[in-house]
């Protein structure tokens, strides 16, 4: 069983007959559409009426996105929001086209602020047209503020028992046909009501007093450019006011970090398949591309990443759908799958392209695409700066924790189970982040200590775990967001390890729900061999963002100092790192489409 998705040899059994026969229509959508036609598509930036018939027809989209609750309205009795098929679907759209994904992925987007509505009214008109096959977008960013959520030109003016809004919004997916757009803004200052308040309303897309304006991009998706002038909003079309609305924009927010993991993910496998094909048959000045050391560390280094990136996704996602009020641990995990994931995607990439070279530029390969559409993954749903900057608000209470500082919190198993994640659509309000608590992380790490990487990881672990207490971020630095991203990218490798080695262990050593059937976490294959060699990145990782935190302009002295004291010798054992090799070589000509 490969650690990597192969649509040959995909099996979604592990979910309930109707969820793997959705996932299985939609690896067949792609498979008799054809590699070449996909490719005509993207070059020509067709819009994909053929997919959303075929979303329509199939009740794609409706399947995975309604929760239980809203399901009940519309007499879906088995509607759930799981998660864990989530994940398969956004592996499998990122694989074959990530314009694809897009219209899903603002679809959950539009969704978000409804389901976490206490509109009736308007929670049951969504599900229907859900049901009935429409899209749907998310009505936040403008042009002049991008995604600030603090700022918006979007006001809503009184009008008799209702309002009228007008403003413009600007990179707003599905927003030429979306059934319906969650849209932000604020009420007028002199709202006898609301004055001043934040809001999110419906709108419908094909209204007269719906004003399209182009599509920003030259793609097959559609970001719109849009304004309303005096479009009509009823008290029916509210969803949230005030506090509730800056929250609903949050928790979508949340919701949605978790597909871009996925997606990058995806488009990672496919492009390591096109690149290892290409690479192992091609000879240069008489000798087979992968017989040269350099292409043989990069192609290691890519895979040991894109199967770290899995692991940690998909131990990340145990977490968000275990999550309640007492236990908001996915407020850490989740930033980081957005920032770190898709960032170590697109170094993925990266090394592939030197591999393969000119070859990533021909318009017959999907890595050609894969290069440009990797890109926008970490620019989404809040960039890698700005998720990184929430990630260090948890610094205090995680570094504490193996310190007279651990909470008591659950252990979290493998949730492969087809549960409704109903608490993502009430996550309240977006406080108290500093107050989340932690349980001891060190035991997770000291049970792989014996493999030569992990011990020299937790080395540079405990140095800075003393870095941070000896030479702590002055004041001026705590407002210095190029030395804390710096910072915050140490401490999210930190957590990335953790994580990936939680999830080993539950693989490796057996626990309560440690079966991980699917594509996307199926474990059964994976080795210490495979940790150490991951290990072996993260700790040349380490090493470059400490060189990073050493030459920042804001450094002290001791900063600097402590930064060169996290400096450490990753370990390469030559016959490991002679049979990881033969493993990555024998994904050679495993899938050609």
């Amino acid at each position: 069983m490969s650690l990597l998705f192969n649509p040959r040899t995909y099996d979604p059994s592990f979910t309930d007959e109707q969820t793997s026969a959705k996932l299985r229509a939609l690896v067949g959508f792609f498979e008799d559409k054809g590699k070449a036609q996909l490719l005509a598509d993207y070059d020509d930036a067709s819009w994909y009426d053929d997919f959303l018939t075929f979303v329509r027809d199939n009740e794609l989209f409706a399947h995975f996105g309604t929760p239980a609750d809203a399901g009940a309205a519309v007499g879906r009795a088995d509607a759930t929001w799981d998660t864990a098929t989530i994940n398969e679907l956004n592996e499998i759209l990122g694989f074959y086209s990530l314009a694809h994904w897009y219209a899903w992925q603002v679809t959950v987007l539009g969704l978000g602020p409804v389901w976490t509505s206490a509109n009736e009214g308007a929670r049951t008109l969504v599900a229907e047209l859900l049901r009935d096959g429409h899209i749907f977008g998310f009505g936040l960013s403008e042009q002049h503020h991008g995604a600030d959520i603090y700022s918006t030109d979007m006001i809503l003016n009184r009008s008799g028992d209702g309002w009228t809004a007008s403003g413009p919004k600007y990179y707003i997916g599905n927003g030429n046909v979306a059934g319906r757009l969650s849209v932000f803004g604020r009420f007028a200052d002199d709202d006898p009501e609301y004055p001043g308040e934040y809001v999110f309303f419906l709108v419908d897309t094909q209204h007269a007093d719906y004003e399209l304006i182009k599509n920003v991009v030259h793609s097959q998706m559609y970001v719109a450019a849009f304004e309303l002038d005096g479009y009509p909003v009823s008290r029916e079309d509210i969803l949230h006011t005030g506090q509730a609305a800056f929250d609903a924009a949050l928790a979508t927010v949340n919701v949605g970090k978790v597909n871009l993991g996925w997606a990058s993910i995806g488009i990672c496998e496919h492009s390591f398949y096109e690149a290892i094909t290409h690479a192992n048959n091609r000879v240069l000045y008489g000798n087979r591309v992968t017989d040269f050391p350099h292409v043989r560390r990069m192609l290691a280094d890519a895979y040991a990443r894109l199967i770290g990136m899995k692991i940690f996704a998909a131990r990340s996602a145990d977490y968000f759908r275990s999550a309640d009020a007492d236990d908001r641990r996915f407020l850490l995990f989740n930033p980081i799958t957005k920032a770190k994931v898709t960032s170590e995607g697109e170094t993925v990439i990266n090394l592939l392209w030197d591999v393969v070279a000119a070859r990533g530029f021909e318009k017959d390969t999907y890595f050609h695409r894969a290069a440009s559409e990797i890109r926008a993954l970490p620019k989404l749903e809040g960039t890698v700066h700005v998720n990184i900057a929430l990630v260090l608000k948890f610094m205090p209470a995680y570094l504490g924790a193996p310190h007279g500082m651990a909470a008591e919190v659950p252990e979290i198993p493998v949730r492969q189970d087809s549960a409704d994640d109903e608490y993502l659509f009430r996550q309240g309000p977006a406080r108290g982040l500093s107050k989340i608590g932690f349980s001891d992380w060190r035991p997770t790490f000291e049970r792989y200590r014996h493999l030569p990487n992990v011990a020299v990881f937790m080395e540079q672990l405990d140095a800075f775990t003393e870095f941070v207490m000896t030479a702590p971020p002055s004041k001026d630095q705590q407002k210095d967001l190029d030395y804390l991203q710096v910072l915050g990218q140490l401490f999210a490798q930190i957590v990335y390890g953790q994580l990936i080695l939680e999830s080993a262990g539950l693989a490796l050593e057996g626990a309560p729900g440690d079966a991980r059937p699917s594509s996307v976490s199926d474990l059964s294959t994976l080795t210490e061999a495979h940790l150490d060699r991951m290990f072996n990145v993260f700790v040349r990782d380490f090493n470059d963002q400490a060189t990073a935190l050493y030459g920042q302009a804001s450094a002290t002295p001791e900063q600097r100092s402590g930064a060169l004291g996290l400096l450490r010798e990753p370990v390469t054992d030559h016959e490991a790192e002679s049979s990881f090799l033969k493993e990555v070589l024998s994904y050679d000509g495993v899938f050609e489409g």
